[in-house]
């Protein structure tokens, strides 16, 4: 249920792997996206079961419409009855609140400065990452009091560049405005690396900590895939700050 998970002076990182929840073939069986075409009912039974398993409210854990682009929100409790936003971060400095991002190829991008009590979740996929949302998150974090320098920077279970295909043009657009990105699949074909790009811009934004990603999703059995299965679930990424403010 929760792959993997680091936590360190008071910020706290996990990831889910696809196992130990209650949806159905072909989204068995954590599946954590509700917009998938899984069971609703699932969906939400997975969501409780894998904030309990990390010891969290499950009515405190603040998700987002993701929509690949740049913008990041700074929330102060969760969205209730209200649709989530179209961003691809949120922010917060709360303690009692949860960040999740959900993914299935794109990188999911945990972020926390402890010492100024700052937390952020991103999705970056490859439309995300080109449009920067890496650096704005970043951005975000220091109108909060975040200093880049002392924020960790942890990447989730994501696609590795040898095995993101794509056409020799669009891996040169790509590499035109990140050249990190710039790679080649393990059958040498041209290739896209979202999480190395991610990684260059955070250590151009400050952050010296970037650890991650472990697993390349398209490659582990353990993990959803989009890119390998097409209808599949999503797996989330959250972070938390201790404390209760």
């Amino acid at each position: 249920m929760i792959g993997h998970r680091i936590s360190a002076n008071g910020a706290h990182f996990a990831f889910t792997d696809r196992w130990g929840g209650v949806s159905a073939v072909p989204y068995d069986s954590l599946n954590l996206g509700g917009a998938v075409g899984d069971d609703p009912a699932a969906v939400r039974g997975n969501r409780e079961l894998s904030a309990r398993a990390l010891g969290r409210d499950p009515g405190r854990v603040v998700w987002m419409n993701q929509v690949h682009g740049r913008d990041v929100a700074v929330v102060h409790e969760p969205w209730g009855d209200a649709p989530a936003p179209d961003v691809d971060a949120v922010v917060t400095t709360r303690g009692d609140l949860t960040l999740g991002v959900l993914t299935a190829d794109c990188v999911p991008v945990l972020l926390a400065d402890p010492v100024a009590r700052v937390a952020a979740a991103a999705h970056a996929g490859r439309p995300g990452m080109v449009a920067g949302i890496a650096t704005a998150v970043i951005e975000t974090m220091i109108t909060q009091g975040a200093d880049p320098a002392a924020t960790t920077a942890v990447l989730g279970p994501s696609v590795c560049g040898k095995c993101y295909e794509v056409p020799a043009s669009l891996r040169d657009e790509v590499a035109a405005v990140e050249p990190a990105a710039y790679a080649e699949t393990s059958w040498g074909t041209p290739a896209v690396d979202v999480a190395a790009g991610v990684r260059a811009q955070l250590l151009r934004a400050g952050v010296r900590a970037v650890e991650g990603p472990v697993v390349c999703t398209r490659e582990s059995a353990d993990h959803f895939s989009y890119r390998r299965d097409r209808v599949t679930g999503r797996l989330a990424g959250y972070v938390w700050l201790d404390g209760s403010a």
